[in-house]
């Protein structure tokens, strides 16, 4: 009689989980080709196929969500006990998976992250940076990262710095050609870099002053969707560019980019580290977040 590996099992389930087979391979970190050979091998034993596939979409069949409704908890709880087991070693060790947006991810990474991995040789981190919400248990994350006024009421949340801003920027010799903004609607004769979102749409610049909230369809010559793109051409002077405080603050304080309508940026809630809340934590886990607890002072 044939015997099912995890692996077979964790493939259908992340399959079902995301809706497509390049997404569930990168939360499993394998390979397509290894992911769909597992799900191959599952079906032909089973003799049954658990998934309609085409070119654009992937679905359960009637089987296989059966199949995943009855094996789904069964699994969780074998991942359950193994981390269980793994929370009794001394070292820290394994994978931690953390889900954060671009910009919280550029601002952890060094003074949190590359430090605790130095300290923990053993653990692997898996940073997956995207702009859109997710619920991290759902897509298999054991952390996520996001403004503390974000966070779901029934995650526990570990503030990591103090309050941030946005700002916007352009460099000095711009702003010798160009007489600077002193309120948001000022931007319309400004050439902007305009910030393209993760669905697609342009991102409005948000202001607010006095409790009074502005937001700005900004008009320039380019959109970006990076912001290593978006700063060259800022630098460069194309035209002003709209960034968390903590991407470009070496650059205001060198004078490479001058700040204007600081007025109209007020303080953001500060970052936050969460997750759901954890019997046994394993090792790496544990010692994870009691760096993150530490972390706040370090923060610039």
């Amino acid at each position: 009689m044939p015997r099912h590996g995890l692996v077979e099992l964790d493939a259908v389930l992340a399959i079902a989980r995301r809706g497509s087979f390049r997404a569930a391979a990168l939360e499993l970190g394998i390979s397509t080709s290894a992911l769909s050979n597992a799900l191959a091998k599952l079906e032909g034993e089973l003799g049954v196929r658990l998934f309609n596939r085409t070119t654009r979409s992937v679905s359960l069949t009637d089987a296989g969500r059966t199949f995943v409704d009855q094996v789904g908890p069964a699994v969780g709880d074998i991942h359950d006990a193994m981390e269980i087991a793994r929370s009794q070693q001394e070292t820290p060790s394994g994978v931690l998976r953390i889900n954060a947006f671009a910009t919280a991810a550029r601002e952890i990474l060094s003074p949190l992250i590359l430090r605790f991995l130095r300290l923990h040789p053993q653990v692997h981190v898996d940073l997956v940076t995207e702009g859109r919400l997710v619920d991290i248990v759902a897509d298999g994350f054991d952390l996520g990262v996001r403004s503390l006024d974000l966070v779901p009421s029934d995650m526990i949340a570990i503030p990591l710095q103090s309050p941030r801003r946005f700002v916007v920027v352009g460099t000095p010799a711009y702003f010798q050609r160009h007489d600077p903004p002193c309120v948001p609607p000022d931007l319309m004769r400004h050439a902007c870099i305009r910030i393209r979102l993760p669905n697609g749409a342009p991102y409005r610049w948000h202001f607010e002053k006095d409790g009074q909230p502005v937001q700005i369809d900004v008009r320039g010559p380019i959109t970006l969707d990076e912001f290593t793109l978006a700063r060259q051409a800022v630098l460069e002077e194309v035209g002003l560019g709209f960034f968390m405080e903590s991407d470009v603050r070496r650059d205001i304080a060198a004078g490479r980019l001058v700040r204007a309508l600081a007025d109209w940026t007020p303080l953001l809630a500060p970052l936050s580290l969460y997750y759901p809340g954890r019997r046994n934590p394993s090792a790496a886990f544990t010692a994870f977040t009691a760096m993150a607890r530490k972390f706040a002072p370090d923060c610039p």
